[in-house]
């Protein structure tokens, strides 16, 4: 469904990402993780084209710059770590928001019945129904991370892109949200492409894990089979397997 193919991305002169080679098949959900300032969220920003790079990017074996953005945007949505909103808008309204690329008026937007169910909808999947009439800016950070959520879920992609979407949220939550988006996923059909700085959350959404570090791929494949190397402890300094063992047996022993 998506495929990279020899790309690079440079900032002020510093190359970020390093010959980017892969494909994802449909409806096959992949966790990134590596340390921090490795790549990770500029590869996401990549796969939608909000930056500039070399090479190439394809999805459904065309190239994403020759997509336009609202047609774009019917494929691949993503959740950013940056959700501010300049406006003191109303949850449902900003929710709304992710249904324009589905109208068809040039000039301005008319929310149909349609519209409404599927908002309404987005915003009980993730747990926001009964604060839908609040002010954005009376919300806690949680809170403001399900909004944008409900946001895409509502605009309806085949692909989300996810920039650590557990951030300002509780463990029980995280924990909902990760279980929620793999059977969502597999329902509708939809593709998850998440970055998740917690290795046990990015097993717990799929099998399949990127490994990058300096803005390479070191890793690509089953999360049991990257284990068995040492490359995951190499690359954060850490044994990480062992330190998974040694947290739970002090929970076994309290």
């Amino acid at each position: 469904m998506i495929k990279l193919e020899n790309v690079f991305v440079n900032y002020e002169n510093k190359e970020v990402l390093k010959n980017i080679n892969f494909e994802i098949d449909s409806c096959k959900n992949i966790s990134i993780i590596g340390p921090n300032g490795c790549g990770k969220t500029t590869l996401l920003k990549t796969m939608c084209n909000l930056l500039d790079f070399k090479g190439n990017v394809f999805f459904k074996g065309k190239n994403i710059k020759q997509y336009k953005v609202k047609e774009l945007a019917k494929e691949i949505g993503m959740l950013s770590q940056i959700t501010q909103m300049y406006f003191n808008y109303k949850v449902f309204d900003i929710v709304m928001m992710g249904r324009y690329i589905h109208n068809n008026n040039k000039f301005s937007f008319v929310d149909t019945n349609q519209d409404i169910k599927k908002v309404e909808e987005a915003l009980k999947i993730v747990g926001i129904y009964n604060i839908k009439d609040r002010d954005i800016d009376t919300l806690s950070g949680g809170q403001m991370q399900r909004v944008f959520l409900a946001k895409i879920i509502a605009q309806d992609p085949n692909i989300i892109l996810l920039d650590e979407p557990t951030n300002h949220l509780d463990l029980s939550y995280q924990i909902e949200l990760i279980n929620f988006l793999k059977k969502w996923s597999k329902e509708h059909n939809k593709m998850i492409i998440g970055v998740l700085h917690d290795i046990n959350l990015a097993m717990l959404l799929t099998d399949n894990i990127m490994l990058l570090n300096n803005g390479k791929i070191e890793e690509f494949g089953n999360i049991k089979e990257i284990l068995k190397t040492d490359k995951i402890n190499q690359i954060y300094n850490l044994d990480i397997k062992k330190y998974m063992i040694e947290i739970l047996k002090k929970w076994e022993n309290m």
